[in-house]
């Protein structure tokens, strides 16, 4: 299909999602839009998958969940291969390991390969699992024949082989393979490209197989600085591997991320030491006022999970660069303060935190003086939350 004049990488998955829609070119979940397109023939596409001599010699291969990869994990499975398939969203980990149960039948396996199977047959992979990639599929909104790719606009596909790289699960030599329509194949102008954008070795299609013969480095690892606080605070593994990475030495300073958050070194927070000992809230310089430690220089986090530790949260703290001054801890309340030394610096905060999660619960965060009692108690007032200042825990 033509492009029209102006193109951004939107208006591409735009055009993409528009013909597919208007040519009935696409099979459930529809409409396609924000979707990897479960096209009609995505299944005669990856019939083309166990030709490829790439697959022959793999024995660990990661495929994206999505509808249009269905049977390119049965062939996985069929072939006695390991499967390896990313968690929606990153939510939970990298990927699990999908494993049929001993002696299954062939309509067992393609079970197995379909969205409710992955959910069920599945144990997650850890981050000391010293798994290797031999073969790696990704869907596509479009696909150039240079082997640039369009995903879907969310960057989880670019992101989770960012992150096995990081891991040493994948090299510059591991293929990438992608299965899409032939409307999908399309030009692609490669002044679009960007460095955490992943390339593709080979495009199935229900009519081709295209060897891309690109030579462009794919990305060397996690680029830090295109990752958001909010991302952050939605992905534990990403967490864990930036902490991995900060201990290496690595600059990992956000997106969205002055790097004076980060404590008195940008690569290495400040650690973070406790004191239980609560402080009278009538001593001079304690946190009644607008002062250093007024409201406008804390931070509120609620919704804290019942049996959360005062030192998981400030796990998360330090993985996020979100190091403050002084942690407030309120745990029967399900609640804490965290006091920073300027307005800006709990601002920043408060975007750094936002998403995050402890367990399954995602925390509430906002600048402490926008808080309301209500939020907690059930009641409607509208002052700050009171016992601002017990319970203090130094840093």
């Amino acid at each position: 299909m033509e492009l029209r004049t102006g193109v951004s990488k939107q208006d591409i998955r735009e055009q993409i999602w528009d013909y597919m829609e208007s040519q009935n070119l696409a099979d459930f979940p529809r409409p396609v839009h924000h979707r990897i397109p479960n096209f009609k023939g995505a299944s005669r596409a990856a019939e083309h998958f166990p030709r490829l001599q790439a697959f022959t010699t793999a024995r660990t291969v990661k495929v994206n969940p999505d509808a249009p990869q269905t049977n390119a994990r049965f062939f996985v499975l069929d072939s006695k291969k390991t499967l390896l398939v990313p968690t929606p969203r990153l939510r939970t980990g990298l990927f699990n390991k999908i494993t049929p149960p001993p002696g299954a039948t062939k309509d067992i396996l393609r079970k197995c390969a379909t969205s409710q199977g992955v959910r069920n047959y599945s144990t997650p992979v850890g981050l000391d699992s010293r798994v290797l990639v031999d073969l790696v599929v990704v869907g596509s909104v479009a696909v150039s024949e240079k082997g640039w790719r369009i995903g879907k606009g969310e960057g989880y596909a670019d992101l989770e082989y960012a992150m096995m790289v990081s891991m040493g699960a994948v090299s510059q030599g591991t293929p990438v393979v992608t299965i899409v329509h032939d409307c999908q194949v399309i030009n692609i102008p490669e002044a679009l490209l960007e460095d955490h954008d992943l390339t593709v070795d080979y495009i199935l299609t229900p009519t081709r197989v295209i060897a891309t013969g690109c030579e462009r480095p794919k990305p060397t690892g996690i680029l830090w600085s295109k990752i958001s606080c909010e991302v952050m605070g939605k992905i534990p593994i990403l967490r864990s591997l930036r902490d991995r990475e900060r201990q290496a030495g690595k600059d990992v300073t956000l997106q969205d991320e002055p790097r004076h958050l980060l404590g008195t070194s940008s690569l290495q927070p400040p650690p973070l030491g406790t004191v239980r000992r609560p402080r009278d809230p009538h001593q001079p310089g304690s946190c009644s006022g607008q002062g250093e430690d007024g409201p406008a220089n804390t931070v509120y986090v609620g919704n804290l999970p019942r049996d959360t530790r005062v030192s998981e949260l400030k796990r998360a703290l330090r993985e996020l660069g979100a190091v403050p001054q002084r942690l407030t801890w309120q745990g029967p309340q399900r609640r804490a303060f965290l006091h920073y030394q300027a307005p800006a610096s709990a601002q920043q905060a408060v975007s750094c935190l936002q998403g995050l999660r402890l367990g399954a619960a995602t925390l509430k965060v906002a600048l402490a003086r926008q808080q309301r009692a209500g939020d907690v108690t059930g009641g409607c007032s509208e002052e700050p939350y009171p016992d601002f200042c017990s319970a203090v825990s130094d840093l």
